[in-house]
């Protein structure tokens, strides 16, 4: 009995202390807000996109989409000048986060604010990438591609690593929700299922590349992340699964080393087992 108490109160600790980090000082309301307010939402009970997004691999799939999304040069010119993800990662993370959840979980009236608000930044969002190119970040094409990149890595992780894979019927359904999301942004010709998620990412390939900028964001999320001691073992746990959620050819561009056979099956083991310890601190 004492020994499940101590478990209890060590899973307990370790719950609060995720939560807050990625859904911030306020999370307990947020999450109140989310899930409590009565009102339809724009997807119900059962949908594929509250199977995913609900699930602990998110945290893999969040990291390998960052990765992917820094390869294409102006996506990255625009996170590098006005993100802030050096100065306020974890701002940048709760921002994220409440507004996947929201979007996925609350009310059709806060998902539509909550959509209104990033639209109002995106307006805003503008500037020349290194290689003279404008950018902007209410741009469609580019709307499109930061889409794909979280949806294909969010969808690769969930394979991987969620507590119930989707059958190929729930991955289309998966990809058919987010594209709701995607359109209200103002993205235009996103994907509604799983064939033509791959054909728009592979579309994409001759326009990513690797840049210094986005071997900054590498090297700072796979090297240097902002962290204590303790976070860092699990962490390594979710660098391993993002690497290997990754298409081989983004690794490549990346300039990460090819994973071999026995490095692939070490790597889905790591982030399979933080995966899990997620979802055990989360109560899912």
């Amino acid at each position: 009995m004492a020994e499940h108490t101590v478990l209890e109160a060590l899973r307990e600790r370790a719950h609060e202390a995720l939560f807050a980090r990625v859904a911030g000082p306020s999370a307990r309301a947020v999450r109140a807000r989310i899930h409590e307010t009565p009102g339809p939402r724009w997807f119900g009970p059962g949908r594929p996109i509250r199977v995913v997004h609900g699930d602990a691999s998110m945290f893999v799939g969040g990291l390998a989409a960052l990765l992917l999304q820094s390869l294409h040069p102006l996506a990255m010119a625009a996170v590098a000048a006005h993100s802030g993800y050096r100065g306020d990662p974890w701002g940048r993370l709760q921002r994220t986060s409440t507004f996947l959840a929201t979007t996925t979980f609350a009310t059709a009236d806060d998902a539509e604010r909550a959509v209104t608000r990033v639209r109002e930044v995106h307006e805003g969002v503008r500037g020349t990438a290194p290689d003279g190119r404008p950018y902007h970040a209410a741009d469609p094409e580019l709307l499109r591609w930061v889409h794909v990149a979280e949806v294909s890595c969010f969808l690769g992780a969930h394979e991987r690593y969620g507590a119930h894979p989707l059958d190929p019927a729930g991955a289309d359904g998966y990809v058919a929700d987010a594209a709701r999301v995607a359109e209200a942004l103002g993205a235009t010709g996103v994907p509604h299922d799983r064939a033509a998620l791959d054909r728009c990412l592979d579309a994409y390939r001759p326009a990513l590349r690797r840049t210094p900028e986005a071997l900054d964001v590498a090297r700072y999320l796979l090297r240097e992340p902002p962290l204590p001691a303790p976070a860092r073992l699990p962490y390594a746990g979710l660098v391993l699964g993002a690497i290997e959620t990754l298409p081989p050819w983004a690794r490549a561009r990346l300039g990460l080393r090819p994973l071999s056979a026995p490095g692939a099956v070490v790597s889905r083991a790591a982030g399979r087992g933080v995966t899990h310890a997620i979802r055990w601190a989360l109560g899912g």
